[in-house]
């Protein structure tokens, strides 16, 4: 079963604001706000987990200074990066 994003406009968001932070944050879904029926926000939840992943990833990246990206390279350079 797929649940339907909630989707409110900018007015009923500004009367109604803490109301709809609360809901957010209890079912820990993303609310859409509209402006003239068309979406221009986008309300999550906070998940601690996100900045987690984004950690995690830290240090992944290797950097090597004598490699030239826009360089071809040999099958002995291209079996060495297996």
């Amino acid at each position: 079963m797929t649940s339907v994003m909630q989707t409110i406009s900018k007015s009923q968001l500004k009367s109604q604001l803490l109301e709809y932070l609360r809901k957010v944050e209890q079912e820990k879904k993303p609310l859409i706000v509209t402006h003239l029926g068309e979406p221009v926000i986008k309300i999550f939840p906070y998940r601690e987990d996100s900045n987690k992943i984004l950690n995690s990833l830290k240090g992944s990246i290797i950097f090597h200074k004598d490699y030239d990206p826009a360089e071809p390279i040999g099958e002995k350079e291209w079996d060495a990066l297996k």
